[in-house]
Order: structure tokens, then C-alpha cells, then sequence
């Protein structure tokens, strides 16, 4: 299985695709960051952004696409920008990938280190163990990108729970029809917080000590 995930920005988007195989164990494809000037109009940085992110569509034909959410509590003027820059990197993936997810940053570290307020050089040196990298990935908007398709790539499993238009994530009811059917039930989101924080705890482990790692 191939997994795209997608740091949103309007100046620097990152990316970062992984392979996740039968055994579970993850390997990097690619990495990088799509850039726009900010002397450009809008409308052309965006269109820089949905020319680099389909670049990496048709290269890789990643089976999912992890997304972080936004969130801004200040500055909403710049919040409104990289939200467009969301919507158009996202829109260009739904046309090429059915299986589109998103994760708060949150979600994000709890399922790389188990724990959901890491720092910024924690999370990075989880990515770099677990993808048996000898450097930490630079810019930073690529090595968070990597860590949300890795998020995804230990979170799959729980199938729809967080996919892109599943409000569970935020509420503490769902009527949203999964997969075309209606009223399906989804797990709480405190469940899936416990499913996340558990799977981490192990995946973290392995990462830091090698242990369950074939020699």
C-alpha cells in the first residue's frame, strides 16, 4: 500500500509518500515540498499547488491521502489563504484517490510517540527511526508530511473513522453514511483516541529500541 500524506500550505505544501508492506513495515518513496512565490497572485500560487501535488499523484498513484487539519487562533487573514491552498490540494487528490483521511496534529503525534503533545524534534526523530532514515527529513513541511501518511499507515485499520467528511472526529455523534451506507455506527471518539495511544505506544517502542524488528 502506497500513502500520501499532505502537510497544507500556501508558501510551502510538504509531502511525503511511504510504502507500507504485508508485515506492516514502512519504507520512504519520496519526500519534498511544493513552493510558491508570494509575489504571485492568489490565483497562481494555487494553481502552482494543484500543478505539484497531481505531479506527485501521477508519479506515485498513492491508495490513500492523509491530510492534517487546520486550525487557526490567530492571524485568520493568513488561516483563510492556506485553507484555499487545502481545498485545492485536496480537490486535486479526490479526483485521482477515493481514500482520502485527515487527522488533527494531535492524532498526529499520538500515533507516532503516544503521546499527543510531543514536540516538534520528537516527532522528527520518530520519522527518521521508523523509516530507517540516517537524517532527520528537511524542510520541516516534509518531515511533518511523512508523519501524517505514517499516521494513516498505523491508523488504517480502523477503516473510515477518520476519513475525510466523518465528523466523528470532532462530535460525539455521527449521521454521516460511510462507504454508501447510512446509519452505520463508527467508533466514539474517545474510543479512537485509545486506539490510537495504544497503537502508537507499541509502534513508538519498536522505533527507539528495534525491538519485534527482524535482525
Amino acid at each position: 500500500m502506497i500513502i500520501l500524506g499532505i502537510d497544507p500550505g500556501l508558501a510551502t505544501l510538504g509531502y511525503g509518500v511511504v510504502e507500507k508492506d504485508n508485515s506492516g513495515r514502512m519504507r520512504p518513496l519520496a519526500y519534498g515540498v511544493v513552493t510558491t512565490p508570494k509575489d504571485l497572485p492568489l490565483q497562481k500560487r494555487l494553481m502552482l499547488i494543484e500543478k505539484g501535488v497531481d505531479e506527485v499523484l501521477e508519479k506515485y498513484h498513492p491508495d490513500e491521502v492523509a491530510f492534517e487539519e487546520l486550525f487557526f487562533t490567530e492571524n485568520i487573514t493568513t488561516g483563510i489563504a492556506v485553507s484555499q491552498a487545502r481545498g485545492v490540494a485536496l480537490l486535486t487528490c479526490a479526483k485521482k484517490c477515493e481514500r482520502i483521511f485527515e487527522y488533527t496534529p494531535m492524532q498526529i503525534k499520538q500515533a507516532l510517540t503516544g503521546y499527543g503533545r510531543a514536540d516538534k524534534k520528537q516527532i522528527q526523530q520518530v520519522v527518521a527511526s521508523i523509516l530507517r532514515l540516517q537524517s532527520i527529513p528537511r524542510p520541516d513541511d516534509a518531515a511533518d508530511a511523512l508523519a501524517i501518511a505514517l499516521c494513516q499507515a498505523f491508523v488504517s485499520r480502523f477503516g473510515g473513522m477518520f476519513a475525510v467528511g466523518n465528523m466523528t472526529r470532532t462530535k460525539g455523534k455521527n449521521a454521516t453514511p460511510i462507504d454508501g451506507v447510512p446509519n452505520k455506527k463508527l467508533v466514539p471518539q474517545k474510543e479512537g483516541r485509545k486506539a490510537i495511544k495504544s497503537t502508537a505506544a507499541a509502534i513508538a517502542l519498536r522505533a527507539v529500541t528495534g525491538e519485534g524488528e527482524e535482525k
